[in-house]
């Protein structure tokens, strides 16, 4: 089996609860290479740590993000939200994905990776989602390193990749077998999956060679990879 990199979905979700500081250091601390991150801002601008559109699933508290204030996140959560900032000085030197999944404009994703390039963070941290985010990110960041996310077996128009300049082609798992890998590799990009959580399927993934799988068991994952 080829060594492929870890990425810790949302953290250690099993054990800790995603996207929070913990979660995200127990997910290192287990032998991930990465985190992966989601990334929306507040009413006022400030990017936080949170998949969803509102605070309902993991917080109780049915109010979206975009009506809040930092403050006001931070008082109905009790400070379980952390900002992009927290995220980026908690994980040291480790490799951050941050995934865009609000993003529905170039001024947010140009406040996400502007707080990326004031941190000093760039060089660890990578850029995943569809192609409108990728396209504001490559807009925001010349230089940025992108998984562009893709999920049919057609592969994206030239014109796009050439518009994006991805590193990663990034797909969902089930999509994936040894013909499809060698296609990518073939192509010249990196391929990243997401998201297995079974052994099996991990197993599958790294003998048909890709080079990323993102999950929710980053245990698991490490472990197959020492055995």
């Amino acid at each position: 089996m080829r060594t492929v990199t870890a990425v810790a979905h949302r953290g250690d979700p099993y054990r800790v609860r995603e996207n929070t500081i913990d979660s995200l250091r127990s997910a290192l601390q287990l032998g991930a290479d990465a985190v992966e991150i989601d990334v929306r801002l507040t009413r006022d601008g400030v990017p936080v740590l949170l998949h969803d559109e509102t605070l309902k699933r993991l917080w109780e508290r049915e109010r979206p993000l975009l009506s809040l204030s930092w403050d006001e996140v931070r008082g109905l959560t009790a400070g379980g939200v952390p900002t992009l900032v927290d995220a980026l000085a908690a994980t040291g030197d480790s490799r951050i994905m941050v995934d865009l999944p609000g993003a529905a404009d170039g001024k947010a994703v140009r406040r996400i990776v502007d707080v990326v390039r004031e941190w000093g963070a760039r060089e660890r941290v990578y850029y995943c989602a569809g192609a409108p985010a990728m396209l504001a990110v490559r807009a925001a960041d010349p230089a940025a390193e992108i998984a562009l996310t893709w999920t049919t077996l057609a592969p994206p128009r030239p014109a796009l990749l050439e518009a994006v300049r991805p590193r990663w082609l990034n797909y969902r798992f089930g999509l994936v077998d040894r013909a499809f890998a060698a296609r990518v590799h073939r192509d010249g990009y990196l391929l990243s999956v997401w998201t297995p959580d079974t052994r099996r399927s991990m197993r599958r993934l790294l003998d048909v060679g890709v080079d990323s799988i993102t999950t929710n068991r980053i245990d698991a994952l490490c472990a197959l990879r020492k055995a």
